[in-house]
């Protein structure tokens, strides 16, 4: 779900003990030269009149008529500001439902500064840096000039002469790709032809003490809108915030991939190595005690500013308690960091309590509820690209996310709890669930990426348990996606089947948001960081990990330390949920529509279950380690897990899913599509098992590890051998089997005869040679044992089979 911000700050005086924290490029100081005297810079009440609506705050804003006049304090020229760029207000249908009000679409640093008799609005970077005293930071400024965004020339000065006058109307009605809501993609998509400049204009503006706010409306001529009576046209309400960034910065975090956090690269220029030192910081809240010597006694210490989290005031009041639980459930782990309510819920302020609170207000954190068909829900923040501090951050909640959860819960628990066996989820369920993803989310928003690999840290066998899972939940990090326990069995009494917090999460927010007082820079505190992470090293409930593809261990959805024992438990429950569907989905004098949306999301759980199994096959688990650890990172899954992993696929995958083809259900959901269905599933299946990338690695695993490998040919073998079992047991093929069949031979030899630019790695491989031995064995297989079969249609296709192989070879 989360878009990576800018790169951050000038680290050096951290990192190395640079003297000077001045910006190597001096062009973006903001006084490079002093204004011209210039008949056109007019007299202060010939240009703000009495007409003007103003507000005072970071800027003075000053609209009239149809203008915007910002009163730009010389003191703030050169300062550091953040753009953050949203859309307050969107159009049904927009971006196919994901981009909704209050998605953020950009932001970036920017400086005002003078020129002559303009002012420019810069964007600056952080990514690159190095001292001035270096020779080395010429090179870095001539390489890193900031562009300019926008500019204007000074319209007038204050009477105090303290101010700088500058109209900012274009800025917000022009098209200017870098703060506005509508991405290239989009423009093709829906067409847009241009901005219309009649229909285009600045709602309002408000300024704060910290920030400044302006809406504005852009409208696009669009040949094809998101939707139809839209009539040619697009119209967006977008809210730009400047905010000024922090004069008194967070001390930067040194970033270690063995725990995972969100992080922004960084590029050392001054460093004693033969090259720029790259490295990275974390993303996180400024959090420093109240009470330092206290919180060095080991005593719970409130936080100078806490996180504060504010309720939409378009959230159903039903859920409040929910959220708020989700929010504050944190609170619990900044505990083992040092810090009490360190994350605070509050329901949103009346107008009389704060009358200026709004949603799109950077000042205020918000758990946006937003009323979208969309079934999801998000975590994004807002940091300083100098320091890694998040300054604000909105968790977006769409109302069909609850639709999720209830599906869900009906399929993977449906048979083992009798409270998922209803679309009227009771509201205890339901709201642990809602409780938990908003958890989720503001994991997300205090730092925290998705921790794949933390499901595979527990014994399967344990999430049966009761008095296991109540304590320690499913996973070890509610970052982990781990929705319902689909493992537990019909007579597990007692266990949890929602997902919580775990350790994991108590170690990661210790790990990031610890006070470490006796540390006055960033390299400092590395050897406590350091001592932190190896003090949990080989326990697999602190270790980290993202889905690849490649580690079984991480994946999504999956659950425990045994993904193959964990899927058949998964499709043991399945068997039992289908044949409830009708009872447990349908009510009188309605239709199947629930029915049939329950049921293709159960198709779609069992493919889920088959792909867990599959990344065991020529699987590599890694364990991030650095060089003072001992054993290495990568190890291949063992080969008696990966024919293990081969023999459910042939019993569960590709034999042909009696238990699922339910007629009761299918005669009520569709008039046909039944074989389309399991081909789907099937073949996407067998595509993914007979990936290059997989054959490539096992080839090399066989050549590393030798006889401890599961070898390609040894696989393909035992592949062929399930997929095509009636061949040689002499049986019948069902319609399923025989799309199963010719969709592994169209595959093998695709490899030999649908090569496409890009592939020719493949051409030297042994991938081809394998293909052909297999497609040469199965042919005099086909060739003997093909009218062992009395029926008809059987010998058919053993005979079509046949002659696609030859096809294949003749092309070949």
């Amino acid at each position: 779900m989360l878009k990576k911000l800018a790169l951050l700050p000038l680290l050096c005086v951290l990192l190395y003990g640079c003297k000077s924290q001045k910006l190597t490029n001096k062009a973006s100081a903001g006084t490079e030269t002093t204004e011209k005297k210039d008949s056109k810079i007019k007299p202060y009440d010939k240009v703000i009149t009495k007409e003007a609506l103003t507000d005072k705050g970071l800027f003075t804003t000053h609209t009239i008529d149809e203008k915007l006049y910002f009163e730009i304090p010389d003191s703030l020229l050169g300062k550091d500001l953040l753009l953050v760029s949203r859309i307050a207000k969107v159009p049904s249908g927009f971006g196919g439902g994901y981009v909704n009000a209050g998605s953020k679409v950009n932001e970036q640093v920017i400086r005002w500064s003078k020129r002559g008799n303009f002012v420019d609005l810069k964007v600056i970077s952080f990514e690159n840096q190095s001292d001035e005293s270096n020779p080395i930071s010429k090179s870095v400024e001539a390489n890193n000039f900031f562009p300019i965004l926008f500019s204007a020339p000074i319209a007038t000065r204050s009477k105090d002469s303290v101010s700088t006058v500058i109209e900012v109307t274009d800025l917000f009605t022009k098209d200017i790709d870098a703060i506005n809501g509508v991405s290239s993609r989009l423009r093709k998509e829906y067409k847009i032809k241009k901005l219309d400049a009649s229909r285009t204009y600045i709602e309002s503006a408000a300024s704060f003490p910290n920030n400044v706010e302006v809406k504005h409306v852009m409208t696009y001529d669009a040949e094809e809108p998101p939707e139809r009576d839209q009539a040619g046209t697009l119209t967006l309400l977008m809210n730009q915030s400047m905010v000024l960034l922090p004069e008194d910065k967070m001390l930067p975090r040194l970033a270690d991939e063995r725990v995972g956090w969100f992080t922004s690269k960084k590029y050392n220029y001054d460093s004693e190595q033969l090259k720029a030192d790259d490295y990275r910081i974390i993303r996180r809240w400024k959090l420093v005690p109240k009470d330092i010597e206290a919180y060095k006694r080991g005593e719970l210490v409130e936080p100078v500013k806490p996180i504060i989290y504010y309720l939409d005031p378009a959230t159903p009041l039903k859920w409040r308690p929910y959220f708020k639980q989700g929010i504050e459930d944190w609170n619990k782990a900044f505990e083992v960091a040092g810090f009490k309510n360190a994350v605070i819920a509050k329901d949103p302020p009346t107008k009389e309590e704060d009358p200026e609170f709004s949603p799109e207000d950077v000042r205020y954190s918000v758990i946006r509820y937003v009323a979208s068909t969309t079934r999801n829900a998000v975590g994004p923040s807002v940091s300083d690209p100098r320091t890694g501090e998040i300054i604000e951050s909105d968790v977006i909640w769409y109302h069909n996310h609850l639709r999720s959860y209830r599906n869900r819960f009906m399929i993977e628990a449906g048979a083992q709890n009798p409270a998922a066996r209803t679309l009227e989820t009771p509201e205890k369920e339901i709201g642990e669930m809602m409780r938990m993803v908003i958890a989720h989310e503001v994991g997300h928003a205090l730092g925290l990426p998705h921790n794949m690999k933390a499901s595979s840290a527990y014994p399967t066998d344990s999430l049966r348990v009761a008095s296991f899972t109540q304590k320690y939940g499913l996973t070890p990090s509610i970052m982990d996606y781990a929705r319902v326990n689909y493992v537990a069995q019909p007579g597990d009494d007692g266990v949890r089947y929602i997902r919580m917090m775990g350790p994991y999460d108590l170690y990661a927010i210790n790990w990031g948001y610890r006070y470490i007082p006796e540390a006055k820079t960033s390299i400092e505190e590395k050897p406590t960081l350091d001592k932190w992470i190896l003090e949990k090293a080989g326990n697999p409930w602190y270790e980290f990990g993202s889905s690849n593809g490649v580690d079984p261990h991480s994946q999504t959805e999956s659950l425990g330390d045994d993904n193959i024992k964990a899927s058949t438990y998964g499709l043991a429950n399945l068997k039992k949920v289908v044949p409830n569907l009708i009872d447990w989905t349908t009510k009188d004098g309605y239709g199947y529509a629930d029915l049939q949306e329950v049921y293709k999301e159960l198709n779609y759980l069992w493919r889920g279950y088959i792909n867990h199994v599959i990344t065991n096959v020529g699987g590599v688990y890694e364990t991030i380690k650095t060089a003072d650890q001992d054993g290495v990172v990568y190890t291949q899954v063992p080969k008696a897990i990966q024919k293990e992993a081969v023999t459910f696929l042939n019993e569960n995958a590709f034999t042909t899913p009696e238990w699922l083809l339910d007629a009761n259900i299918l005669d009520r959901i569709e008039s046909d599509g039944a074989i389309d269905q399991v081909k789907s599933v099937q073949t996407y299946a067998l595509s993914n098992l007979l990936s290059d990338k997989r054959l490539s690695r096992m080839v090399e695993l066989d050549e590393k590890n030798g006889n401890d490998s599961y070898s390609p040919v040894a696989f393909m073998s035992d592949l062929r051998k399930g997929i095509f079992k009636e061949l040689y047991q002499g049986n019948q093929t069902d319609a399923y089997r025989r799309n199963l069949q010719r969709k592994y031979v169209d595959i093998a030899t695709s490899y030999l005869n649908e090569l496409e630019d890009g592939e020719q790695d493949i051409l030297i491989s042994d991938i081809l040679p394998l293909m052909r031995g297999e497609l040469t064995q199965l042919r005099a297989d086909l060739n003997s044992r093909k009218n062992n079969s009395r029926d008809t249609l059987t010998r058919y296709h053993y005979a079509d089979l046949i002659a696609r192989i030859d096809v294949a070879f003749k092309r070949d």
